[in-house]
């Protein structure tokens, strides 16, 4: 049986931790092992994986119950200047990745995201 996590890249181990990373595609694991190389180098202090973000809270309506929506980046880092950056990477932006990614721009005006596509360049 094939499964999706065939394509899931495993990296060596973070912070010097004996736990293994599994990541979405090969794509968004050598993205963090420049970043970890920026963390070497002390341009970046933290970078913490899969940060959730709520996009609209649960409510009730007319006694049905609706779910929080919720956006989950690849990755928040945090650079030695404090600033932060929410970093998405994508192969192919989708139509619900647009819609979320409209919805975290309006609901969080004081983040950065940074939307990375297959060839490296920002989108």
């Amino acid at each position: 049986m094939v499964e999706k996590d065939i394509y899931k890249q495993i990296i060596n181990k973070l912070n010097n931790k004996e736990d293994w990373i599994k990541f979405d595609s090969m794509l968004e694991a050598e993205y963090f092992k420049k970043l970890l190389l920026l963390k070497k180098a002390g341009e970046i202090i933290d970078i913490e994986l899969q940060p959730k973000f709520e996009l609209q809270p649960a409510f009730e309506k007319n006694g049905k119950k609706y779910r929080a929506i919720n956006y989950y980046a690849d990755f928040k880092v945090t650079y030695k200047d404090g600033h932060v950056e929410i970093i998405d990477i994508k192969g192919n932006v989708t139509k619900e990745f647009a819609i979320k990614r409209k919805m975290f721009e309006y609901r969080y005006k004081d983040l950065t995201l940074k939307v990375i596509n297959k060839k490296g360049e920002e989108i």
